[in-house]
């Protein structure tokens, strides 16, 4: 996730460097579709990897799935002239995509409910550090003259390729998808590790129990697309809906505007502020350190306020701070205020502190929360592609706003947020401290559209009722395992006479 934050940020550095922009004839406003583009074509990579991820994902594993992803992009960060960038930008995508698809399932696969909240948002706090490191080599080599300035910070990239390749082969592979493919001791080995117990604990065995049970689920209720995109799927745990809401989120958090400053900072700096290059590279760094102590504080929240109340937050924030850039621009381009146009660099962190907080890492947590068990790769795959198709979208048309609608482009922000807050509070059940196996059960109670009036919905504690349920599967395996006892204990004792009977037999 480091590298998928690097790889945000280093385009906005490259696209500021006179030299980058001199060398390919990409000077000039008749310009800004085609520099628009060598930008935004990463995503559509991005999304053709996600779409693989979900094809060869399943039957490589998890760490194979991102060794295979890690090795494209190490094809796709060499590139020279312009052509080569469009084709090494959409290579370097299809690693990403297919990353970016496969390690949030990986986290949640082996990651116990209490923790999977905490470690996806600190996975993405590790991808907005990527981003804060690239910005200030960004800022620093400003002050380099050539193409060092914008080549240098691409061939970086290569550091973490290779910290990936070095580390990936030692971490553990899903217990869920080892026990899919036939590998249950090295998948009971792993529960047991993860959770520091033997493996013949009770809660071990109860926890191996579930996954089997969800694995076996998934290969009997297996949902095909057509039928998924027909609504005709006869799970009883709405699937298509279930889709719908995991790649919402995603839409949300394209569309609530992140990668307008993800990949543009230094140009709205420069543009709507009028400040210098180095002081544009200077305050998007700056803004990057924030951004990432604020990505930080979102893992002591995410468990205790839930994935809805942080995304609610977090989309009012963004949506406050759209509404003070659209008032301090306007002003600013009206009257020629620079003070306006300087107050509104303070809502520009703010938009990043807004977004750090919550909608950073919940679209990421949620779709492979929100999913039904026959449905957890088809459901990230589209979730994932939905964001790259969506972020493509974005930093496809922002140049082009910048250039066309000055100003006016910024409202257009305020007026998504505000569309995706009641949708939020109205649609969206909680997800946080439920097992898979917790939100299968749920939505085959048949809920409402509408959850706010359901209190197990809402609350981001687990409610009582799959806790009673758990509990009792684990005292059932403890019974078993002390019938199990007395019988191999009264077996022994009878065995033991026996032998005694027959000793004292042959001494008479």
């Amino acid at each position: 996730m480091t590298l998928f934050g690097y790889d945000q940020g280093v385009f906005s550095g490259v696209v500021v460097s006179d030299n980058f922009l001199e060398l390919h004839n990409l000077v000039g406003p008749s310009k800004t579709k085609v520099l628009s583009t060598v930008a935004a074509i990463y995503d559509v990579g991005c999304f053709i990897g996600a779409i693989i991820a979900f094809t060869v994902g399943e039957r490589l594993g998890r760490k194979k799935t991102i060794i295979l992803g890690t090795a494209i992009m190490s094809i796709g960060t060499s590139s020279f002239s312009l052509p080569q960038m469009f084709v090494g930008r959409v290579i370097l995508g299809i690693g990403n995509g297919i990353n970016t698809a496969t390690a949030p399932i990986w986290q949640i696969e082996t990651a116990p409910a209490r923790l999977r909240g905490k470690l996806v948002i600190l996975e993405m706090m590790t991808n907005v550090g990527g981003f804060m490191i690239v910005n200030w080599i960004n800022y620093g080599l400003s002050f380099v003259a050539g193409s060092i300035q914008w080549r240098l910070p691409l061939a970086l990239q290569f550091i973490f390729i290779f910290v990936l390749f070095a580390t990936v082969p030692w971490l553990p592979e899903s217990p869920r998808w080892l026990i899919a493919h036939g590998h249950e001791v090295e998948a009971i080995q792993i529960l047991a590790d993860l959770e520091n117990k033997s493996t013949d604990h009770a809660f071990i065995v109860a926890q191996h129990r579930e996954i089997v049970y969800g694995v076996q689920y998934e290969r009997e209720h297996s949902i095909k697309w057509r039928d998924l995109l027909r609504g005709r799927t006869e799970d009883g745990t709405k699937s298509a809906r279930r889709l719908l809401l995991g790649a919402g989120t995603q839409f949300f958090q394209q569309f609530g505007g992140i990668n307008i400053m993800s990949y543009y900072t230094p140009t709205i700096m420069i543009t709507y502020v009028g400040l210098s290059n180095s002081m544009a590279r200077l305050l998007s760094a700056c803004n990057a350190v924030s951004y990432f102590i604020f990505a930080g504080v979102a893992v002591l929240f995410v468990e205790r306020l839930g994935r809805r109340s942080l995304m609610m937050i977090s989309t009012f924030l963004q949506l406050v701070a759209f509404l003070c850039i659209s008032i301090l621009l306007k002003y600013a381009m009206a009257n020629g205020s620079t003070e306006c146009a300087k107050a509104a660099i303070f809502f520009f962190f703010f938009y990043n502190i807004a977004f750090a907080v919550g909608m950073l890492g919940v679209p990421w947590l949620y779709p492979t929360e929100i999913n039904s068990l026959p449905m957890p790769t088809k459901g990230a795959a589209v979730a994932t592609a939905t964001n790259w198709i969506t972020n493509f979208v974005i930093v496809e048309i922002t140049p082009i706003g910048f250039q066309n609608l000055g100003w006016k482009f910024w409202p257009i922000w305020v007026v998504t947020n505000a569309l995706f807050l009641p949708i939020i509070y109205l649609l969206f059940p909680e997800t946080s401290s439920r097992t898979l196996e917790d939100l299968d059960a749920y939505f085959r109670s048949d809920p409402s559209l509408i959850v706010v009036g359901d209190k197990d919905a809402i609350s981001s504690k687990r409610p009582l009722k799959y806790i009673e349920k758990e509990n009792d599967e684990v005292h059932r395996v403890e019974e078993q395992d002390a019938g199990v006892r007395e019988r191999t204990s009264k077996v022994d004792l009878i065995v033991d006479v026996e032998a005694r009977h027959h000793e004292v037999s042959k001494i008479q």
